[in-house]
């Protein structure tokens, strides 16, 4: 299997997307995350951009890292004067780094508008630059900024700023579609083209402005590129750049090329979510490979299918990503759907056809009120151990009552007074929250804390209403999802009714009672 070279650069493309705010540590932890996700190269920036730059750089120094090179990036001298002379080419290297990525334009149009100079110095400036660190032991890549917009404005200059750094010694020279905006068509033609005048490795740096980063990206590795650039989850600014964790696989899995090692690749699903977490960016379940929904089967004949022949109705076993198929339930979803989803947890009931057929038909009543037990799956486990008389609730609600009170200002602070039945006994608690859901969720852990002390441990982590019959108006049914936590394990429940309290607060048993089972499950 021929090797292809990831090259990472979420820790400057990805930091350049909006709503991505990287602390230093949040760096380090990412450095940590893509170094064991298999990543050849891990860029980092320049360290004289920022003083938060600069930290990192010098808290890299302390860290080993087993499979990546630490990458600096920055740009070519400046005109007219020579690159150890240059402030920001001395910058780049102070960061100690093993790998410097320079990045110089091929663009006619960027030299002289832009940088103002001459085409014949803007290829001085990549020589030289390139050169320079050559001279100081680095490996060095070149990044062709623009190159496919350069290359239609002007073919002959873009593949002499191409041939200039390998004349500087570039041991890598990578074609960038900033931009964003090429078709395929260009992309194989000018790798094509680029390969008659570079003797050194070529790479590829894709945008994703046109939604075409993954297949240019691609194709570009299938008309002989051999370094891959992009950010593990295509964080990047405007669209994003190419998404690492749909290239790896579809190299690795599809084509045959060899990128990461087994157990990286059986990782991807984990590495992903870890990513989006340092990011802070909510994760997208519809993500190839690494979401949720990617091996979710919903329609009842490709159930069946898979059912009967595992590969029939996905186009790899998910396993081998770290992933896991889920079967929705819904009014499009048949018995064997019913049958394959309660056979992990309930595997004397998936062999009863008669009880399979009275659930999904009850599923199927209750969605025509409003349920839907897609992704509920704490809701859909009570659900049918309601059904079959073996869900022995931990406790009942008796009363409850919401109020809300004016504080400083305009704002209002809503208190929650809940009376509960706890094993024979009851308990009244009240509490205050930031809402009446809030206040809710506090007022009932309150009672059972003393009973259950790991419910100091659930969070809510999420919160959606959904208003089903919008013709009602302020008297339309409702359903409300709640996500939870407890640090380790993540579930989700709900509740549906025309008073969006009282959808919230079933949703809100069903997700302590979920935990509470789980408990009992653990101590069994």
């Amino acid at each position: 299997m021929q090797k292809i070279y990831i090259f990472d650069s979420a820790l400057r493309d990805g930091a350049q997307a909006k709503g991505i705010s990287y602390s230093l540590e949040d760096k380090l932890h990412m450095l940590k995350v893509l170094d064991k996700a298999g990543m050849d190269y891990i860029e980092a920036g320049n360290p004289e951009s920022n003083p938060k730059e600069k930290a990192f750089f010098q808290a890299c120094s302390k860290i080993k890292l087993k499979n990546a090179k630490l990458t600096a990036f920055g740009s070519t001298r400046r005109k007219n004067i020579q690159a150890k002379d240059d402030a920001g080419v001395q910058a780049l290297l102070s960061a100690n780094t093993p790998v410097v990525a320079i990045f110089g334009k091929t663009w006619d149009l960027h030299v002289t508008d832009v940088l103002g100079t001459t085409l014949d110095e803007n290829l001085n400036m990549v020589t030289d630059t390139v050169a320079f660190f050559k001279s100081q032991g680095k490996e060095v890549i070149f990044d062709a900024e623009h190159f496919f917009d350069g290359y239609k404005a002007n073919k002959t200059y873009a593949l002499d700023v191409l041939k200039a750094a390998c004349d500087g010694g570039a041991d890598v020279v990578v074609l960038c579609d900033t931009n964003g905006g090429a078709m395929v068509h260009e992309v194989r033609e000018a790798v094509e083209a680029s390969k008659k005048v570079v003797d050194v490795m070529l790479g590829i740096h894709c945008h994703n402005d046109a939604e075409l980063a993954v297949a240019n990206t691609l194709v570009a590795v299938e008309c002989g590129v051999r370094h891959v650039q992009g950010t593990y989850l295509g964080y990047g600014e405007r669209c994003g750049n190419a998404r690492l964790t749909s290239i790896i696989p579809n190299l690795q899995l599809k084509m045959g090329y060899e990128c990461v090692s087994q157990e990286q690749m059986k990782n991807l699903f984990e590495y992903a979510r870890k990513a989006s977490e340092i990011s802070n960016m909510i994760f997208d379940e519809k993500l190839p490979y690494v979401g949720n929904d990617a091996f979710a089967h919903k329609g009842g004949m490709h159930i069946d299918g898979i059912r009967k022949a595992a590969g029939s109705f996905e186009h790899i076993d998910p396993s081998i990503v770290g992933n896991s198929r889920e079967f929705l339930l819904s009014e499009v979803a048949g018995k064997s759907a019913m049958a394959l989803k309660l056979k992990g947890q309930f595997p004397e009931i998936a062999k009863d056809n008669d009880k399979v057929r009275e659930l999904m038909s009850k599923i199927k009543a209750m969605e025509n009120e409003g349920y839907s037990f897609e992704g509920a799956e704490g809701s859909f486990e009570l659900f049918v151990m309601k059904e079959i008389n073996s869900h022995r609730p931990t406790f009942k609600m008796l009363h409850y009552r919401i109020s809300d009170e004016p504080k400083q200002g305009n704002a209002f602070k809503s208190c929650a007074i809940v009376k509960l039945q706890i094993e024979g006994k009851e308990m009244m608690t009240a509490a205050e929250g930031n809402g009446p859901v809030n206040a809710l969720d506090l007022a009932i852990k309150k009672a059972l804390v003393d009973f259950f002390p790991t419910l100091n441990d659930v969070t809510l982590t999420d919160y959606k209403v959904r208003v089903l019959n919008t013709k009602a108006a302020t008297a339309a049914t409702v359903r409300v999802i709640i996500e939870s936590s407890d640090g380790v394990n993540h579930w989700t429940t709900l509740g549906v009714s025309s008073d969006v309290i009282e959808a919230s607060l079933l949703a809100l048993i069903d997700s302590i009672d979920y935990k509470l089972l789980n408990i009992d499950k653990e101590n069994s």
